[in-house]
């Protein structure tokens, strides 16, 4: 999970009060005033929303120093527990089922691709500053396509539950609303409400875990798999591997959003250890509670009658001998998904207000409500195909933030380091990168996706050329990957490279025309845009 930046962007000043920005030419005394938006204006509505009680209407504007937490001894331990909490989710357990059951691999190699993937994953928001104004915004959708992808699983799974747990009273429809509206409620009421809740709400989910393990533990089969070439069987560990480093990837773009209101006198390397401590602990649990839970529905027809291939149903299975205490263990497991569903509806409104004009004016709250309708009525459509949708959505995910994540970690190294950003600049169009080498990396990288992934979506199987070659392995993961880094660094440096020509050429023109007697060949010109 990329998190080197995010000290830095907590460390950037108040911008409430920042309506322009002057930079002063070496050649003239005159102030060159460069205009970005206005803060958002106090609409009626606008002002209704802000005088809702405990509502939290703040966006994507940065928080200012005054409002954030102090550093305390138990600072670090809270960020670890809200990433452990928010990640000990019951979709884990259907994304680590579908290696054993789905896939067909044993234990042991389920096992290790999982814990190796999510390793890779979480060890990886800014993308303004990567990838251009305008380019940004491509990612901001592809993040409003996956949260709403990932809510519609966690409601899904939650309605199925409930259902089970009612003995059918209950309708799946009904239990993807209560999931829904519970998220969307702890949603509205901001980050500072949900990161108490989630200091608390990893003992339950942790306790039902852990019986879990107990009643099905025991029927877990270690020695089953699916007899295939070794080809095939290599394939198979790629593709699960993929899929395991897809769901640490997902949080990748969200990262920053949920420290907003830390300080930035923590450490990066503490930022850093704290996220992924937290994150890949609940991942690699919940994973392999999720291939061991396989293993018992694929080696046991019973099971399979009684409770079916439905992820509810699966982990209702794992109830099976304990009755009303599995049942109140379920409900618990429903809980979890609310936990772990309340960060993507936050975040889906920022993402959908940094799509800018319009969309920037709209409060975040109206936002997460629309969000929450949308993706309850595609849980409800689909709610009788959920493995389907998780093979065809999970990797689409991993493709397009694997992308995204080479851009970024090429432009910080290659590119930022020594330099630094000017946070300032956030939501200046004219001092952010052009965007259009990143923009041109974005999409050389799809098509290497492409040509090496594998979807199998309602028995519609597409392969690629390259996954052709390699025995049916989803590799779009690595192809998109290896295309972007390759192409990405000298479009880069291309682009900067004309741009400081261009500054040059322009500084120059203004100092022959202003300034009498005899002229330099060139002069040098101060940084104007915030890339340069």
């Amino acid at each position: 999970m990329k998190i080197d930046d995010i000290e830095k962007i907590h460390g950037s000043p108040s911008l409430h009060s920042i309506s322009q920005h002057e930079l002063i030419n070496s050649s003239s005394s005159e102030p060159i005033k460069e205009t970005v938006h206005d803060p958002k204006p106090q609409t009626r509505f606008r002002r209704w929303i802000t005088n809702m009680k405990g509502v939290e209407t703040r966006g994507i504007e940065p928080v200012p120093l005054e409002e954030r937490e102090p550093v305390t001894s138990s600072t670090s331990l809270h960020m670890m527990i809200l990433w452990f909490s928010m990640s000990l989710a019951t979709n884990n357990i259907t994304v680590g089922s579908m290696g054993t059951l789905v896939l067909g691999l044993s234990f042991k190699d389920a096992a290790i691709c999982a814990i190796l993937g999510n390793l890779v994953g979480t060890m990886t928001i800014v993308a303004r500053y990567f990838m251009g104004y305008y380019p940004s915004k491509v990612c901001s959708a592809l993040n409003i396509l996956t949260n709403l992808g990932y809510s519609m699983v966690n409601c899904v799974t939650g309605g199925q539950i409930l259902s089970r747990v009612s003995g059918g009273h209950l309708s799946v429809l009904v239990g993807i609303v209560v999931v829904a509206l519970s998220s969307w409620i702890m949603a509205m009421f901001g980050m500072r409400i949900f990161q108490i809740y989630e200091r608390f709400a990893w003992v339950p989910q942790l306790m039902v875990l852990c019986v879990m393990l107990g009643s099905a533990g025991p029927h877990f089969d270690f020695e089953v798999h699916t007899p295939v070439s070794r080809g095939r069987l290599n394939a198979k560990r790629v593709t699960f591997f993929s899929l395991a480093l897809s769901i640490a990837l997902a949080w990748a773009p969200l990262a920053a959003d949920y420290y907003v209101y830390y300080p930035p006198q923590i450490k990066r390397w503490r930022t850093f250890a704290v996220t992924v401590l937290g994150s890949s602990q609940a991942m690699i649990i919940t994973l392999l509670l999720g291939i061991g839970l396989g293993t018992m529905m694929a080696s046991s027809p019973t099971y399979l009658d009684k409770y079916g291939s439905t992820p509810g149903g699966l982990l209702m299975a794992a109830y099976d001998a304990l009755g009303g205490f599995g049942k109140f263990c379920a409900v618990i497991n429903v809980l979890a998904l609310v936990a772990n569903n309340t960060p993507g509806a936050y975040s889906m409104g920022m993402n959908l207000q940094m799509l800018g004009g319009f969309f920037w004016r709209v409060p975040r709250p109206v936002f997460t409500t629309l969000a929450t309708v949308i993706y309850t009525a595609c849980a409800m459509g689909g709610r009788n195909s959920l493995y389907e949708v998780f093979k065809g959505f999970l990797p689409l995910i991993g493709y397009w933030v694997m992308i995204w994540l080479i851009i970024v970690m090429e432009e910080d190294v290659f590119f930022r380091r020594l330099k630094g950003y000017d946070w300032s600049a956030w939501n200046s169009p004219q001092r952010l990168p052009v965007g259009i080498a990143a923009g041109v990396s974005f999409i050389v990288g799809w098509v290497g996706a492409i040509i090496g992934m594998v979807v199998i979506q309602n028995q519609v199987y597409y392969r690629g050329l390259l996954a052709q070659i390699a025995s049916g392995a989803d590799l779009g993961l690595w192809t998109g990957a290896a295309f972007t880094a390759v192409v990405f660094p000298p479009l880069r440096a291309m682009e900067l490279w004309r741009g400081a020509r261009r500054t040059r050429m322009i500084v120059r023109v203004a100092y022959d025309t202003d300034s009498p007697g005899p002229r330099p060949m060139e002069m040098k010109m101060p940084s104007v845009r915030a890339d340069r």
